[in-house]
């Protein structure tokens, strides 16, 4: 440990930091550099969290900390951490059958399936990213089927999903290319059928749609007759073409990108591109459509799909104005997820400005999801997510030495 840790350590004790019989969702926390993400970073700052919301913000000796409020202390202090992209929750850290909820292999399209009935809000591999400042995750079905279920929006505390969500539903996934192809004669053997029948399910939407404002049967009764039975893969999609949920499309060729452009104009549907290796080649069709990327893991392995996935595909795109946020994906071996900390101080080698990289994780991921009135930045009236670290977050030497979420500190050990 370097000697500016074990300092920080013995001061973060003095102020209470590791007496869990303290933690409330009251507190003060004090950083020789602050990172709000609203504007330029506090020196010497301050952050007041009352009743689990932030309170006040700013340099120490202009911020008012009621008595009573437990402090803590250390060199930077963030926003608490997003995940855009996991299946945190679902795929879980045992690696065994019973334990891994996030792909169901038995039909191709099934974009019924809720992430809420999958998550195990205690599986370890939460706990283990929320110490290194993972406060929110976007979570849910995993790339694997042309449709393979629907995500969610949580916060990486609680002991049911029900005390950790945030949004219940918020898109639903879609996988294009190798992920998504079937073998013989099982559908999708090809890109051309795979959007075939993304197009074909979304007509049939459309049409259910059209007969429950009708008020008629899928059998085509007269006017006035009974609604169609309902189709919960149908009212998902409607959801879909009503702008209520995203269409979250994995897709990294550059076909597939386009392919997926080309969708949500034809249905004018809101798309958010997912991993999107190839990106680069398509900037400027993707800024003309106005899409978000939620970029693949800096890091991510170079295989197949993503054969030509570059270290600097998140700085060509944040430099040509194309909103960017990173995600931890989906790994198909053990631990099943990457820490998009680790990804994040990647592509801040590799082009991003330190603000920018620290922006992919907090307040673009969170104006991607939609969830910026609540997390992202250290402002008055937001939630009181903070992640602590002894030194610069994106150092391979620097530790994470506490977390806030809701103004409960819920991690202590250094990471």
């Amino acid at each position: 440990m370097t000697h500016r840790s074990v300092l920080l350590l013995l001061c973060s004790c003095a102020w209470g930091l590791f007496d869990t019989r303290l933690a409330t969702a009251q507190v003060a926390v004090q950083g020789e550099l602050v990172y709000t993400m609203a504007g330029e970073p506090i020196r010497n700052g301050v952050v007041v969290v009352v009743d689990g919301k932030i309170a006040a913000v700013g340099p120490v000796g202009t911020v008012s900390v009621p008595a009573g409020l437990r402090r803590l202390s250390a060199h930077v202090v963030t926003p608490g951490l997003i995940d855009a992209h996991s299946t945190l929750g679902l795929s879980g850290l045992l690696n065994y059958e019973h334990d891994q909820e996030q792909l169901e292999r038995s039909a191709p399209i099934q974009p019924a399936l809720r992430a809420l009935d999958a998550y195990n809000a205690q599986d370890r591999l939460i706990a283990w990213v929320r110490g290194f400042g993972v406060t929110t995750i976007h979570t849910g079905h995993a790339p694997g089927e042309l449709i393979s279920g629907q995500t969610m929006i949580v916060k990486t505390v609680g002991n049911t999903v029900d005390e950790a969500l945030l949004v219940p539903k918020r898109a639903i996934a879609c996988s294009l290319g190798a992920a998504a192809r079937k073998s013989g004669a099982q559908s999708p053997g090809t890109r051309g059928k795979m959007m075939s029948m993304l197009r074909a399910e979304l007509i049939r939407a459309q049409e259910y749609q059209a007969k429950l404002a009708r008020g008629v049967e899928q059998t085509e009764k007269p006017e006035g007759g009974e609604p169609p039975p309902r189709d919960l893969n149908l009212e998902a999609l409607a959801q879909v073409l009503r702008g209520e949920l995203v269409l979250l499309v994995t897709a990294d060729r550059a076909t597939d990108i386009a392919n997926a452009l080309r969708l949500a104009e034809e249905f004018n549907i809101r798309i958010w591109l997912d991993s999107a290796a190839e990106s680069y080649l398509l900037i400027d069709q993707i800024k003309a459509a106005g899409v978000p990327v939620i970029l693949h893991p800096t890091m991510a392995r170079a295989v197949e799909d993503t054969e030509n996935l570059s270290f600097e595909t998140a700085a060509r795109l944040v430099a040509a104005g194309i909103p960017v946020a990173l995600q931890s994906g989906y790994e198909a071996y053990v631990p099943k997820s990457r820490v998009v900390l680790f990804e994040a101080a990647r592509a801040a080698a590799e082009g991003l400005a330190f603000d920018q990289a620290l922006a992919t994780i907090t307040i673009d991921a969170a104006r991607i999801l939609g969830i910026d009135q609540r997390v992202g930045s250290l402002e008055v009236g937001k939630d009181g997510d903070l992640a602590l670290y002894d030194g610069d977050p994106f150092e391979y030497t620097s530790h994470c030495v506490g977390v806030v979420v809701n103004g409960q500190i819920v991690s202590q050990e250094i990471r």
